[in-house]
């Protein structure tokens, strides 16, 4: 009697276990049912983005870098004869003009003759021995060789070798003048970028403070900074620039090329990938994604050149909202 309660009662407990069982995975397979179609909707379901027009424009290719005026040639104010340099009217950095006077000098004898004199003067200790002595200094005064130093070229002085009360040798240097009239601008190129300059390139010299400066290419300098891997450019600067300080410092921008109806999207429409090094954009075909590998060009204020493949005129591509985006999504293209 023991046993058959005991079978019947195993009967019943193992019923409703298979009954538990029934109804949890019945739930399950709901809540699988209902994840599907969630995730169907969101497939189906437009992501809103902004887009752009694929454009046509004429880029140009520029190699910049800083420079500075220079003078090409300098001028050099010696003495004349042998003798003391009396005064010295200018001092380094000064501009100076085309006949200025910028020092004096007096020859050595009559130097000799004029230091005698006065030496005459200290020592008369008589009326007549200082009658003497201003007759000599009068004397030596009219028979003096003066020389007035004057600058024969407009220009900034860079060096003085020579100072008043010095005595001086015949062609002697007293000082440098850089020559205005020799002025450009010599730029530090990316050394990469040399082999595309030549002679007559157009180029443009920007200096804080002033406008543009035109300039042309006049050719590579025989020389190379180690340090940067720059190579020195010289630029020739047209003659209205002529009066600009000697040493002030700026940027060169060298027009290299130009690229003619190229075909441009938005800076913001190529994702480039930084591991692979490709990029990409996004066009809208038909309210959905297609994703197109390109490869970029020149970029100008805020567009990027495509090389290739080509793209047609007035393409739509996305701008805003394409990362995360997979192939063949339907997107809703947002109104700027």
């Amino acid at each position: 009697m023991g046993d058959a309660v005991s079978r019947t009662a195993a009967r019943v407990v193992f019923t409703l276990v298979l009954a538990l069982t029934a109804v949890a995975c019945g739930r399950s397979d709901a809540k699988k049912e209902d994840s599907g179609g969630e995730r169907a909707a969101a497939s189906t379901t437009p992501t809103p983005v902004r887009v752009a027009p694929v454009e046509k424009a004429n880029l140009v290719v520029v190699v910049s870098g800083p420079g500075k005026t220079v003078a090409l040639s300098q001028q050099k104010v010696r003495a004349p004869f042998a003798g003391t340099l009396t005064e010295l009217l200018v001092s380094d950095g000064d501009v100076v003009r085309r006949g200025q006077a910028v020092g004096s000098m007096i020859a050595r004898e009559n130097e000799a003759a004029l230091s005698g004199a006065r030496q005459m003067q200290r020592e008369a200790a008589t009326p007549e021995a200082r009658r003497d002595a201003d007759r000599a200094l009068v004397l030596a005064e009219s028979n003096a060789v003066r020389r007035t130093l004057t600058e024969s070229s407009d220009g900034i002085v860079a060096a003085h070798a020579a100072s008043a009360g010095d005595r001086l040798a015949e062609d002697q240097e007293i000082l440098t003048i850089d020559d205005a009239g020799s002025l450009a601008f010599v730029a530090d190129l990316p050394q990469g970028d040399l082999p595309r300059l030549r002679a007559g390139q157009r180029a443009t010299i920007e200096i804080p403070g002033l406008p543009p400066i035109p300039a042309l290419v006049h050719a590579t300098l025989p020389s190379a900074n180690a340090a940067d891997f720059t190579g020195s450019v010289r630029l020739d600067l047209p003659a209205s620039s002529q009066r600009l300080p000697l040493g002030i410092f700026g940027t060169a921008r060298v027009t290299v090329d130009e690229h003619r109806d190229a075909t441009v999207v938005p800076d913001a429409a190529v994702l480039r990938d930084d591991v692979t090094g490709t990029a990409r954009v996004a066009v809208v075909r038909q309210n959905h994604v297609h994703w197109i590998e390109v490869r970029p060009g020149v970029r100008q204020n805020g567009r990027t050149e495509v090389v290739s493949p080509s793209l047609s005129r007035d393409e739509p591509v996305i701008v805003s909202g394409l990362v995360g985006l997979p192939e063949g999504k339907p997107v809703a293209v947002q109104q700027p």
